[in-house]
């Protein structure tokens, strides 16, 4: 392996390894990266973290000013980050209706299932059993570069720290939209399971507009 083949390599190690912490929370919005402390923890030469770093970058994730910066969702584009949303879902939703298999319907039905019990459950537990919920679809839809975006929307989403605490009503309501587009999958019925994915996420962006008035 050559040298620089051998940088890309570790480069697009130290890229993907960063980039998953940074889509999970592990490493918060507004914390500096340190190249050295980098380089360090990974076992690696400064020139793969820096070309990690201009990647992480060039995708929106990072920014630099007078160092490395994880990035901060600003609210003013709660718009454009909901209408990527209603894009992308929708039409993996789309897809996955005619590529699901009678076992994703069975594990689908079991969040779905899990989700019913949301008075039992804080409030993180239930957003992680609704992000694997829609995640699942998106990798149903059998294409990586949706599941790429999908990740990022939801990076942006949830970087906002939003105000905003959804009711009973409200949550029971989304449940009972899982159940919809679940049946639309189950049934193959793409115009459906499109249609109601795009519900979804319109009555979630209508609740956190709501929120947000005058805040």
């Amino acid at each position: 392996m050559s040298k620089r083949n051998g940088t890309d390599f570790l480069a697009a190690d130290v890229h993907a390894r960063l980039r998953a912490k940074i889509l999970t929370f592990e490493i918060k919005p507004g914390t500096r990266l340190v190249e050295d402390e980098i380089s360090t923890s990974m076992n690696v030469g400064r020139t793969p973290v820096r070309e990690a770093l201009l990647r992480l970058q060039g995708e929106g994730l990072v920014s630099r000013e007078k160092g490395w910066v994880v990035e901060s969702t600003d609210p003013s584009n709660m718009d454009a980050i909901f209408e990527s949303r209603i894009a992308i879902e929708g039409y993996a939703t789309r897809l996955a209706a005619t590529r699901v298999t009678d076992a994703d319907i069975t594990e689908l039905a079991a969040l779905v299932d899990e989700m019913a019990r949301f008075e039992q459950m804080n409030r993180a537990q239930l957003n992680q059993l609704n992000r694997a919920f829609h995640r699942r679809i998106i990798e149903m839809a059998g294409n990586p570069f949706f599941l790429d975006m999908h990740e990022k929307t939801l990076f942006y989403y949830w970087n906002m720290r939003l105000p905003v605490i959804f009711t009973k009503d409200q949550t029971q309501d989304a449940n009972d939209q899982h159940k919809v587009i679940l049946s639309a999958l189950a049934d193959h019925r793409a115009d459906a399971a499109e249609e109601a994915a795009r519900e979804h996420v319109r009555t979630t962006y209508r609740i956190v507009k709501d929120a947000l008035e005058g805040f």
